[in-house]
């Protein structure tokens, strides 16, 4: 669900297919300084010879990679399980298989198998005959699983090593360096920093028109959209997600033309367009159930949810939160939108005069957010509790709750 209607809106290496990599000592990562990044050594990668194994594996890692970029995230997962790359042997591919691993189960939402296979990533990008393009690729992605998982601070901190390491280097690295801008402008704009987000989508934007990569430019595109709509500037965010809707067409991507159109659905209420938005989630909708599965329908699902609750819908609003809810089940990297459904949910069922209900979701709505590195949906959760005890009659703790998300929102702490 887009934000302004939110109301702010790893694996086991077996069953990756990343076998040969069973006994590398997975340390917590240490990221502070550039030079826990170079100063490690390890052996020399072995000589080999290109073969009709190497041929096998290298098919099928490709077959993983295409999977990935067509968002076919299980059938990634099926590939690398059917090759065994060993890092000594085929360092090279052995770094690609893991990427490929990595992405599709971040997307999968086994947030813990990701981590798993980057870290080994790490230690094979140490290797002699790799580069700094070859590491800030890898701290990128740590980051991306990072922002999935709700840690933001440490997701900032993983994209800036990584832009330090690329702009050292004289290797070619403008896409991988548009997509950590892209993936940053996300956690400043999570932490209310707008000002970072914008001049971050600024940078992504110039270095993707630079690549002429269509893709990029679809994925810039649609992040300047969220951004824009978080600084209030609705037909400025309708102009990206337009232009992102046509890219991702032109590249025939029908998942992330889904996810557009539930963000343009956002866009169209904003401006007041309330049967144009509704007709656009609905769009959205089906698109995502045939190209992506149940949970990015839910997004949409949710969406149309807090619509209907917007304009005084309040049974079918209900009816679609718990449909979302269903649809979104109980992954980790879902959790900031069960809990933007659970409150439309609880303010559906109030309407109705179900206070007890009401109080279950909001609760459920609270748990989701916490730990999530987002004050301003811990707030809103706050702010529906204070309208259940207003509603209740119990004004002093109404206002208690409001002024805890007022202060929790406040940029001046004394």
């Amino acid at each position: 669900m887009v934000k302004a209607l939110r109301g702010n809106g790893d694996g086991r290496l077996a069953s990756a297919g990343i076998d040969g990599f069973a006994g590398v000592a997975h340390a917590p990562l240490q990221m502070n300084e550039l030079a826990a990044l170079t100063d490690l050594q390890l052996p020399p990668v072995t000589d080999v010879f290109r073969g009709a194994d190497l041929d096998t594996l290298e098919e099928r890692v490709v077959r993983a990679e295409r999977a990935v970029t067509e968002a076919r995230y299980d059938e990634a997962v099926t590939a690398l399980s059917e090759a065994v790359v060993a890092p000594a042997q085929y360092p090279d591919l052995a770094l690609r298989a893991l990427f490929a691993g990595s992405w599709a189960r971040m997307y999968l939402g086994e947030l813990d198998e990701a981590l798993a296979l980057l870290r080994t990533a790490k230690e094979v990008a140490h290797r002699p005959g790799f580069n700094d393009v070859d590491r800030a690729e890898v701290l990128h992605r740590i980051g991306c699983v990072r922002v999935r998982r709700g840690s933001i601070g440490r997701a900032v901190s993983d994209f800036t090593l990584a832009l330090e390491l690329c702009e050292r280097t004289d290797r070619p690295c403008d896409r991988l360096r548009a997509d950590i801008f892209e993936w940053r402008s996300r956690c400043f704009e999570r932490q209310r920093d707008f000002d970072s987000a914008r001049a971050d989508i600024e940078r992504s934007l110039e270095l993707a028109d630079a690549t002429s990569d269509v893709r990029a430019a679809a994925d810039v595109n649609f992040r300047a959209a969220g951004i824009a709509q978080s600084e209030g500037k609705t037909l400025l965010a309708r102009f990206y997600a337009e232009k992102a809707r046509d890219l991702y067409d032109e590249c025939g991507d029908r998942s992330n033309v889904g996810r557009v159109l539930n963000d343009l659905g956002g866009i169209m209420f904003l401006l007041g367009d309330h049967d144009a938005a509704i007709s656009h989630l609905k769009h959205a909708v089906s698109v995502l159930f045939d190209a992506a599965g149940d949970v990015e329908s839910g997004y949409a699902v949710s969406s149309l949810a807090q619509v209907y609750l917007r304009t005084g819908q309040h049974g079918r609003a209900e009816q679609q939160a718990r449909i979302a809810l269903k649809l979104l089940g109980t992954r980790e990297d879902v959790r900031d939108e069960i809990g933007n459904v659970q409150l439309v949910l609880g303010r559906a069922l109030l309407e109705q005069g179900v206070a007890d209900d009401a109080e279950i979701a909001f609760a459920a709505a609270e748990e989701a957010f916490a730990g999530r590195e987002s004050v301003s949906r811990l707030a809103a959760a706050w702010m529906a509790r204070g309208e259940l005890a207003s509603a209740r009659g119990d004004m002093s703790g109404a206002a208690d709750l409001y002024r805890r998300a007022a202060e929790a929102l406040q940029d001046f702490h004394f």
